[in-house]
């Protein structure tokens, strides 16, 4: 059976549904031979097109597309062996080239194993615009990809085009559905296209008509409640091998399942020891998510997993059988956002600071207030500026905010 996110993959830009500035932006990009930027990074969060959209540029524009995944290509040998030559020759048939490089954040950036400075050098020699997709392009093990690239983001899609899109498909596929079971699964997604098209594609299987009842079958892609019933599998039960599995299927990555777990405690462990030993095991966790992010030792991911789950059902002496609503952090997370939209203004610091032989931290704190003040208020100097310091469309944006 033919998988419907790639049945149904657009073969046009047009076809991308929900992302028209990324799209338009994508199309001035390839066709202009005189490109300042031979490389264009697509970010934003999962299944919202943004690998459909490099897909659909190549059919449209006649290219051979050659793709690699990073995660897979995590080193300098293999990504020069993948991509290195091909990115620099004409295709067997005489087609030019789109390269795509997708998941880089899945690439360490330690110089032991070179995977960004290869992706770098492959930019630098390439013949062919090159496309790379990121969940988080502003990461520090990313700053000289960025310099190198044009950033561009894919939006979270609202669940009215998601939803649009499902019965499209419904209609193609001869299904039949309740309207509230289409809306309901394509709320339950929150943006994510791809995860609701193997849903629906998962729920039709042998079933004349989608029906809110058929939507249990889902149950552990459910992005809000999957985090919720993961708590209750970790608070609620003293059993390890129980804990252990509670965050297998859920769809929140590592940091803010630190952060739940962070503002759930003190509420569901009312005991001061059992407290105490849970946030013991939660800080040991830190430990050694701070010597991956330090040393990259993944092995270390297990014994996090373990102390998150098991380690922290086992630390009460017995299940708490009171009901606790559970509910996201609120000062710990408002800075963690705060600290996701701060990594754009360092990343223009760190070129301002490369340009007037100025520490980045010193940009940071002194300068930078008066450049963005300048830079609003007179569009000449923005002009200059932008020349200047190399700014990409997205900072441009970001500073006429």
């Amino acid at each position: 059976m033919i998988p419907w996110t790639k049945k149904y993959e657009p073969g046009r830009l047009s076809e991308i549904k929900g992302q028209d500035d990324a799209v338009a932006f994508l199309k001035k990009f390839i066709s202009d031979k005189k490109r300042k930027k031979k490389a264009v990074i697509l970010y934003g969060p999962s299944g919202n097109g943004k690998t459909a959209s490099a897909y659909a540029l190549a059919k449209e524009f006649d290219l051979e597309l050659l793709e690699v995944n990073a995660s897979d290509f995590r080193n300098k040998d293999k990504i020069e062996s993948s991509i290195g030559n091909a990115a620099k020759q004409m295709s067997l048939f005489g087609k030019s080239k789109l390269i795509l490089i997708d998941e880089i954040d899945g690439l360490s950036g330690k110089d032991d194993r070179g995977g960004v400075q290869a992706i770098t050098k492959v930019i630098d020699e390439s013949a062919f615009p090159i496309i790379l997709t990121s969940n988080n392009p502003f990461d520090d093990k990313f700053s000289t990809l960025r310099k190198r690239c044009e950033l561009l983001e894919f939006k979270s899609l609202e669940y009215k085009i998601v939803s649009e899109i499902l019965k499209d498909i419904c209609k193609k596929e001869r299904i039949q559905y309740e309207e509230s079971a289409i809306t309901a699964l394509a709320r339950r997604e929150a943006g994510d296209l791809r995860g609701a098209i193997t849903d629906l594609q998962l729920v039709s299987a042998g079933s004349e008509r989608i029906t809110a009842e058929s939507l249990e079958q889902l149950g552990d892609r459910m992005k809000m409640e999957s985090i919720l019933q993961a708590l209750v599998k970790v608070f609620k039960t003293t059993d390890p091998n129980i804990a252990l599995t509670a965050f297998d299927n859920v769809d929140e990555d590592q940091d803010k399942i630190f952060l739940w777990i962070d503002e759930n405690l003190p509420y569901e462990y009312e005991n001061p020891e059992d407290l105490a030993d849970a946030y013991d095991k939660l800080s040991k966790a830190d430990v050694f998510r701070r010597r991956i992010r330090r040393w990259q030792h993944w092995r270390f991911l297990v014994y996090i997993n373990a102390l998150l789950t098991a380690g922290i059902a086992t630390s009460k002496k017995e299940r708490y059988k009171k009901f606790v609503k559970y509910k996201p952090t609120g000062r710990i997370l408002k800075l963690w956002w705060a600290k996701q939209k701060n990594m754009k203004k360092k990343a223009i610091c760190q070129k301002i600071s490369e340009k007037t032989h100025n520490s980045a931290k010193n940009v940071y704190k002194d300068v930078f207030p008066y450049f963005k003040h300048m830079f609003k208020n007179d569009k000449a100097l923005a002009k200059r500026f932008t020349e200047e310091f190399d700014l990409s469309k997205e900072e441009v944006d970001w500073l006429k905010k």
